[in-house]
């Protein structure tokens, strides 16, 4: 692995273009514009207000930024620097905004949800869907961009929406079997979409896409339900993590359940393999500690760390959640499938070390990762069964079929990786602290 060199950013504002070309990053209220190959500023842009949101148009030509505070939108454009727009939902407010999947129009949610509004970029025109629901994810778009669903609340019911992206015309709406709808989220191949309810009860729902109820799962009654929700990338599967800390699987034929993974506290299963980091603090010499190794080399200090196999029966750590607050810390709260549809990521809030890696052709436990910290983020490569993940610290972990290791961050001062992703190609990885950014490259042997 090599690493470059660091850069600054502003409330983990880094994106890579979706062509791969270019790392964009917000510093406050400006916006840099990088190649991603040299890391050579390109395009320098100065934004009205601190940035709250950004993204990249899909034929990346142009760059949202968002500002919620003061309800404004700015659009800039890399082929003419000096073309920009402005989109100003003046005292309406603004709550979130993004992309349609042309890249030629933005939608913008007002506050109190009370419209989306949708500005066209070429001919200036503007459209309002009213009632969308406020919920947490209301809206999703198919991967080929042409249809949206958009969940929306009137008279005390729950609808959805399907609009046709190409002129925004209403396809189908219809009501909802949800009590307090809580998601929805389109298959990868557009064909069906999957709605849940919120935490108070256990139901999920598959639509077709002219409004036809397909299935609907309930797992059990009178306890907290879903938490989670991922499909598989070929649509075959779909995952739903809950509060019982199991995750189950539905089948794309029947919609019914074709297994369940659970959590246990002591893992007894002889497929699978416990990957434990031991953290060594290296020795350091009086010959070592010169003024100016202490003052600029942080790696001199840093705490060494590596996988080591537990012997089995191997117990979890867990951590008792508080039944008296709110959302407590318990249950599937992430799931993630890789690219070839072969492994299914997890992790349990109530078990917050350790994440899991479960084997999607024989339906069992293949690995468990337990971190000396909790994870933070873990995301699969797209290309290739390999995961990344991050725990706050130093460090960044992979893990693939043919092992796990562990590796440090060697830049100046203490870079706390807090989040990550993948580049597009899965040559390299973004690494992001509190306020710095780091790229991690892949050598040629790891990628193969």
């Amino acid at each position: 692995m090599n690493f470059s060199e660091v850069f600054k950013q502003s409330n983990q504002l880094c994106k890579v273009s979706p062509d791969g070309k270019y790392l964009a990053t917000c510093v406050q209220y400006r916006l840099v514009v990088r190649d991603f190959n040299s890391l050579q500023i390109v395009h320098l842009y100065t934004c009205l207000d601190l940035v709250m949101h950004m993204e990249w148009s899909s034929d990346s030509l142009f760059i949202l930024c968002a500002m919620y505070k003061r309800g404004l939108v700015q659009v800039w454009s890399l082929e003419q620097p000096d073309w920009h727009c402005k989109i100003d939902e003046g005292s309406i407010g603004l709550v979130s905004s993004r992309w349609s999947p042309d890249g030629r129009h933005v939608l913008n949610t007002t506050e109190f949800n009370l419209r989306v509004t949708i500005w066209s970029l070429c001919t200036k025109s503007v459209s309002y869907i009213k009632y969308p629901k406020a919920c947490q994810k209301g809206m999703d778009f198919t991967a080929d961009g042409r249809y949206m669903a958009l969940a929306e609340r009137r008279e005390c019911k729950d609808y959805i929406s399907v609009f046709v992206c190409d002129n925004w015309h209403l396809l189908r709406h219809f009501e909802s079997e949800t009590q307090d709808l809580a998601g929805l989220e389109w298959s990868p191949n557009g064909c069906v979409l999957a709605v849940w309810d919120n935490c108070l009860e256990y139901k999920i729902l598959l639509y077709s896409l002219d409004g036809r109820l397909l299935s609907s799962y309930s797992a059990y009654e009178w306890s907290l339900g879903i938490k989670s929700v991922a499909w598989s990338p070929s649509s075959q599967f779909l995952a739903v993590g809950s509060y019982d800390e199991k995750v189950r699987i539905l089948n794309h034929i029947t919609w019914k359940k074709i297994t369940e993974f659970e959590h246990p506290t002591t893992i007894i299963n002889t497929k699978a393999v416990v990957l434990k980091e031991v953290e060594k603090r290296p020795v350091v010499g009086s010959e070592d500690l010169s003024i100016h190794q202490l003052t600029m080399d942080n790696s001199l200090f840093s705490t060494q760390s590596k996988y080591e196999i537990t012997q089995l029966p191997a117990q979890v750590p867990v951590i008792k959640p508080d039944p008296d607050r709110a959302n407590p810390k318990i249950g599937i709260s992430a799931l993630a499938i890789s690219a070839d549809n072969r492994y299914l990521a997890t992790k349990n809030d109530n078990m917050p070390q350790s994440l899991w890696v479960w084997d999607m052709l024989r339906l069992g436990l293949l690995a468990v990762l337990e971190q000396t910290a909790p994870v933070r983020c873990f995301v699969w490569d797209p290309h290739r069964p390999r995961l990344a993940l991050c725990t706050g610290n130093t460090k960044v972990y992979l893990w693939s079929p043919a092992g796990c290791v562990s590796v440090n961050v060697p830049v100046e001062g203490s870079f706390q990786v807090q989040s990550l992703f993948w580049h597009c190609s899965g040559s390299s990885l973004v690494l992001l602290s509190k306020e710095h950014i780091c790229l991690c490259y892949m050598e040629a042997e790891e990628e193969k």
